[in-house]
């Protein structure tokens, strides 16, 4: 029997127990649940960045005349992508698995703030090396159309874009070796973002540095900026451009000495 017939749920379910950005959970009933199609419509996109937006506001005391929509719409999506290739990155480096990111068996409920919530309808698993297939089927495939209506709607540039997929991919992989509590499943995650890297359409967006070969913990550096910083006091993210190398080695050391 093909690889792709066999169900991805246990793995799915291995990866949830990484944390609230790895979790899909199984859509056991219809009520409240979204198709993944409806972050396909531009209107939709909109209310959420709004909401994000708002979001801010609260937490900074700022008004929205210092929060740039574009700004907000950048910080959205790279968290919009984090949940739908965290848990896809969690499942092929804990257990070797794969699972096959069926838009049309995704599904997503709005939410104030925090992780949106996604749920899935029976993913089946797909044959192949990690990196091909993630790279194939969910950057290309799941979260590809949605940067494309983020884009669009918000005159965003692809690289800017492109680079929060690369910053979710290297996020997950470092949530995977501080919380997997396995070697193996960290090296794995770093191997296959290393190799999602080196092809289109991520080839060139970040680079990934393993600064103390003992310790199982690489860091990626990206080749742009989410934009974050254009919000007064949101400062650089640790894989930014625009992070001053020796603050960025520096904070590498110190975080392998916790």
């Amino acid at each position: 029997m093909p690889a792709e017939q066999y169900g991805a749920g246990p793995a799915l379910e291995a990866a949830a127990g990484l944390g609230p950005y790895f979790a899909w959970q199984p859509r056991r009933t219809a009520a409240g649940w979204r198709p993944l199609a409806d972050l396909l419509e531009p209107e939709v996109i909109a209310e959420r960045v709004t909401a994000g937006q708002q979001v801010i506001m609260r937490m900074s005391g700022l008004g929205p005349d210092q929060i740039g929509e574009r700004v907000v719409a950048s910080t959205i999506f790279l968290g919009l992508a984090a949940r739908l290739l965290s848990p896809l990155l969690g499942a092929a480096a804990l257990t070797g698995v794969v699972p096959l990111a069926d838009p049309g068996r995704l599904w997503w409920r709005p939410v104030e703030g925090g992780p949106v919530p996604i749920a899935y309808d029976s993913l089946h698993r797909a044959g192949g090396d990690a990196g091909g297939v993630l790279t194939r089927t969910a950057v290309v495939g799941l979260v590809g159309p949605v940067l494309e209506v983020f884009r669009h709607r918000f005159t965003l540039s692809p690289q800017v874009l492109w680079g929060n997929v690369a910053s979710a991919l290297g996020g997950a992989a470092g949530m995977i070796a501080d919380n997997a509590g396995d070697p193996a499943a960290a090296e794995r995650a770093a191997t296959t973002v290393a190799e999602m890297l080196t092809v289109p359409p991520l080839a060139g967006m970040a680079t990934l540095h393993h600064p103390d070969p003992d310790r199982d913990r690489w860091f990626l550096v990206r080749r742009n900026c989410c934009l974050y910083y254009r919000i007064p006091g949101g400062g650089t993210c640790g894989d930014c451009v625009l992070t001053p190398e020796a603050e960025r080695r520096d904070y590498w050391e110190r975080f392998l000495q916790r």
